[in-house]
């Protein structure tokens, strides 16, 4: 059984990094996804641009994947932020009849409580944050990164206006997928985070609720086969390896297998 879609997938990246071959964004995943028969292309949105602005990229680059294909639509697979870059540009761009399916991965479609506490502090923090974030992603290649902007995006206020003006486009399949850690020791490098955010929102893989994450069709919270659990960054395989070295039983053991299934489902669908 092979994993080649009828539509290509269109892979978009989350906030704080861009596609770059190295270090690749998603790990192993194209790898093994490519060694199944899916075709896949990238989004090349900016790290740190607005909803708005990096809906307008993704935009831009469907354009050039739709001509250089002909194959008339695509399948977006997007992780975190990606998938409200992938939600306006499908809502609000005019492009949802290029668009089959949507799957999105720990996406915060109705925003964060944790994020609503940390914009009560001072904006002048938040400005001078967003100017030194801004700096460096634009030296990175970012073309206009709106840290400010887009951070204070992920509020809950901001997630309920953005899901008002933003519906589901009538012949576009939606689904969506959570995870969690087990404890922040799960990640070192989200270990603050997940920290605030359960004592905040309760459990979550150190970013994102599943409660935020549900969109479409919720098929749940991916639960890691280790003790560990599944961190944000495990969600595209960011050690490059399993989560134990040795096969479990119930559970994920390895997040590609995920990510296979996901263009299986595709595929028996007809998408």
């Amino acid at each position: 059984m092979t994993a080649t879609t009828r539509y290509p997938i269109l892979m978009v990246h989350g906030a704080g990094f861009r596609d770059c071959k190295r270090p690749r964004y998603w790990g192993r995943i194209p790898k093994a996804l490519e060694q199944q028969g899916a075709r896949l292309f990238y989004g090349h949105q900016d790290a740190w641009g607005s909803v708005e602005r990096n809906a307008a990229a993704l935009k831009a680059s469907l354009e050039k994947i739709l001509a250089e294909t002909g194959c008339g639509k695509v399948n977006v697979i997007a992780h975190s932020k990606g998938g409200l870059d992938a939600r306006y540009m499908i809502s609000s761009l005019g492009m949802a009849g290029h668009v089959a399916s949507l799957t999105t991965v720990a996406t915060p479609h109705h925003g964060s409580k944790t994020v609503d506490m940390l914009c009560r502090l001072p904006k002048l923090l938040f400005r001078l944050a967003a100017f030194f974030v801004n700096l460096v992603f634009r030296l990175l290649g970012d073309k206009k990164p709106d840290f400010y902007r887009a951070a204070r995006q992920f509020t809950t206020a901001e997630m309920a206006a953005f899901n008002a003006r933003s519906p589901d486009a009538p012949g576009v399949y939606y689904q969506s997928y959570a995870a969690v850690m087990k404890s922040p020791f799960s990640d070192i490098l989200l270990f603050w985070p997940c920290l605030l955010v359960g004592l905040v929102e309760g459990e979550s893989d150190g970013m994102v609720t599943p409660a935020s994450a549900a969109w479409g069709n919720f098929r749940g919270a991916l639960r890691g086969a280790a003790r560990r659990g599944i961190s944000h960054t495990d969600e595209v395989d960011a050690r490059r390896m399993n989560f134990s070295r040795r096969a479990r039983e119930g559970g994920v053991n390895d997040i590609r297998q995920v990510y296979i299934g996901i263009a299986w489902q595709l595929k028996e669908m007809g998408f």
